[in-house]
């Protein structure tokens, strides 16, 4: 594991100086021709491939396989009374994104597409127990038995969760499902909102539904020494970022206050889940 671990930090590493060496280049070529080079990476971001990434569950519903939204969610918010703090939580996690997670992430793009998608596999495969018990105590019990099929195929036919043949080839789709979804399904409100540093937009319900979560991570129960379970996560976020398409950075050019459009549309988002 820590071989495995220290290889892939390899990558991430190596893919993050090439990033900076190329943007070195450019910058010394612009000095010579004022014209712009052109994007290498656009051809790779804009890869059919992203679009089945398999990933964790986020406020934007990137993979969400369901419409879940309606009328009624158009004005839906959450409640915000220590606004002050989230504020600068919100500023914290803005600069740590720009400035280290995004040039990571670039970095990393180096990495094909499918190995990357790969990865994202692997970490999806592995929140199946949360997903799994989550449908179980909200009673959708067809829900459950379709994430322990994904489980059997994808850790078998898939190596070990790298691909998602339950998906491909039999339309067995990802079920997201939480704690924090489960505790709104039986009536617990979503109390105030609370903005983490790194883990970004929350509320009370779900903030307690992660401590149990975290508990349910087969990651937990593997005996690793943290720095390694952090490397895991760390590698796990980067993936995500990796094959995103620039969704924060759409919010920051658009919206006239994006930690209220934030704020907003994560309220919608999990509402939504609870309701579909």
């Amino acid at each position: 594991m820590r071989i495995f671990i220290i290889s892939l930090l390899f990558l991430l590493l190596g893919g993050l100086g090439s990033v900076l060496a190329q943007d070195t280049v450019l910058n010394d070529s612009s000095a010579i021709n004022p014209e712009p080079a052109p994007a290498v990476s656009a051809i790779a971001e804009d890869s059919q491939a992203a679009e089945d990434f398999v990933a964790n569950d986020d406020f934007f519903g990137v993979d969400d396989d369901e419409d879940f939204t309606d009328g009624d969610l158009e004005s839906f918010d959450i409640n915000d009374p220590i606004e002050p703090f989230n504020r600068g939580m919100f500023w914290f996690n803005d600069k740590l994104y720009f400035y280290l997670l995004k040039p990571i992430a670039r970095g990393y793009r180096v990495v094909p597409e499918p190995a990357r998608q790969s990865v994202a596999n692997f970490f999806s495969n592995l929140g199946t127990p949360v997903r799994f018990v989550s449908s179980v105590l909200q009673l959708k019990f067809t829900d459950a038995g379709t994430e322990l099929g994904r489980l059997v195929v994808n850790s078998t036919v898939g190596i070990a969760g790298l691909f998602d043949p339950a998906k491909k080839y039999l339309g067995w789709r990802k079920k997201d499902e939480d704690l924090g979804q489960t505790f709104g399904n039986y009536g617990v409100g979503s109390g105030f909102y609370i903005v983490w540093p790194l883990l970004g937009p929350s509320s009370v319900r779900d903030t307690v539904g992660m401590v149990g979560d975290y508990f349910l991570d087969p990651l937990h129960y593997a005996g690793m020494k943290p720095m390694e379970r952090v490397a895991l996560k760390g590698l796990e976020m980067e993936t995500k970022l990796s094959l995103d398409k620039d969704t924060y950075e759409g919010i920051k050019r658009q919206a006239l206050d994006p930690y209220l459009y934030i704020r907003t549309t994560y309220a919608q988002h999990r509402e939504g889940k609870i309701k579909k």
